[in-house]
């Protein structure tokens, strides 16, 4: 009944009936908690009531750490909703609340910032800078989050504190999915994020890549483009990712044929040896690319020695079009690999029509066996070459055809037998 009425006191912010509770039971508050996981102090936060908070947290501090049942502490729960007084009454416990990690390791800044919380942001970021650079178990720092809640004014206090403290490198940081929010403007066409009222022009790396290889403006492409963001992207030094790897391969960032139009002509020498690792990425991407060389596909019939013509370039080994090159260069191991498919092979059949004799449709199946023999044998002859795997292919093929029914007979006469004996 107590916690009932203590409850019912949080959510109206009665501060003589918390207190006349308490004196009858002064554990109450921690009881309450431990029951179902929401304190009082969650309950009072959420409907804002100051004094109640103020009361709740001088009698008991250690509640402003709990995390209720979604997985919020109380100044999680006021920096959502925007109370700036609750928000001061919680801080002067320590500045380590700011840091209090709840659902997928959201702190209270990024509740603020998700809600546009301005007032709070700034007394988040007062007490405590370094929130700032926190992110999401999803790897979202609060500029992720304002952009994906439609935030821009809140994105743009974010934007003059990090400015204004040299934290910029921010601005470039990436989500789980290597998103920055330069990604995430282009594919929302968030045209806010690209004024420059918001003071950060020439503060974002405005070609970073995504784990998908794409660039922002690759990115505002593939959603259907939009003609003026695309030139303020451009004006910036925006370009595509094909255009900015083809530039590092063929000549360089040090070597391009127009340096004034190079959009990493004002990069650090840090960003230069990060793009340079880029280039060496893509370089292994190309090496695993199809050759016409290297990956020369038997289309046609190919005999070296009548193509080479004395050429340095290494050829692929002479093949018959549609048969197994593997039976011409490895022979012993294509043999191998015949033979042993193929007895697993007949061996399964065998085994599935033992196991279904005199069942509905009998004749049906064995149709579908031969059929199924006849395919496999066929394709066989056809890709193996002409030679000694061949001929012993065909005997094989041959002989276990023969076997198959004979073996079945014997195994069905001696369970005839054991049956009658039972």
């Amino acid at each position: 009944m107590d916690r009932t009425r203590l409850i019912e006191a949080a959510r109206k912010g009665d501060v003589n009936k918390l207190h006349n509770l308490l004196k009858d039971e002064p554990f109450l508050l921690w009881a309450v908690a431990l029951a179902d996981g929401e304190t009082p102090l969650h309950i009072a936060c959420d409907g804002g009531h100051v004094n109640f908070v103020k009361d709740v947290l001088n009698l008991s501090p250690e509640l402003a750490l709990e995390l209720n049942q979604d997985g919020f502490s109380p100044l999680h729960i006021v920096s959502a909703n925007g109370h700036v007084e609750i928000v001061r009454e919680i801080l002067r416990l320590g500045c380590h609340l700011c840091l209090v990690k709840g659902k997928e390791r959201r702190i209270p800044l990024h509740c603020a910032v998700a809600k546009g919380r301005i007032k709070v942001i700034r007394e988040l970021l007062s007490a405590c800078l370094d929130s700032i650079t926190e992110v999401t178990a999803r790897g979202e720092t609060c500029f992720h989050l304002a952009l994906k809640n439609n935030q821009f004014e809140a994105c743009k206090v974010l934007v003059e504190d990090v400015v204004a403290f040299g934290k910029e490198d921010l601005l470039d940081k990436k989500d789980g999915c290597g998103n920055t929010i330069l990604h995430l403007a282009a594919s929302r066409k968030q045209y806010e994020l690209l004024d420059k009222k918001l003071g950060y022009k020439g503060k974002l790396e405005m070609n970073p890549l995504n784990k998908n290889g794409l660039t922002p403006l690759d990115v505002l492409r593939s959603e259907g483009g939009d003609s003026e963001i695309q030139e303020m992207l451009s004006l910036g030094g925006a370009i595509a990712a094909e255009t900015l790897m083809h530039s590092f391969l063929v000549s360089g960032p040090e070597n391009l044929v127009n340096p004034s139009q190079n959009p990493l002509q004002n990069q650090t020498d840090q960003e230069r040896q990060r793009n340079r690792r880029r280039s060496a990425s893509k370089k292994l991407q190309d090496y695993f690319k199809y050759d016409k060389i290297k990956d020369y596909p038997p289309k046609d019939d190919f005999w070296p020695e009548a193509k080479n013509n004395g050429s340095s370039i290494k050829l692929p080994p002479q093949h018959v079009a549609g048969q197994a090159v593997m039976g011409t260069i490895k022979t012993v191991s294509y043999g191998l690999f015949l033979l042993f498919n193929s007895i697993s092979f007949f061996m399964a059949l065998h085994m599935i029509n033992f196991l279904t004799i005199g069942l509905p449709l009998d004749f049906e199946l064995k149709v579908a066996f031969c059929a199924l023999t006849a395919t496999y044998n066929t394709c066989m002859v056809a890709i193996t070459p002409d030679g000694w795997i061949l001929v012993l292919f065909i005997i094989l093929s041959v002989v276990m055809s023969l076997i198959m029914p004979v073996g079945r007979g014997d195994n069905v006469s001696c369970q005839a037998q054991g049956l009658a004996s039972s």
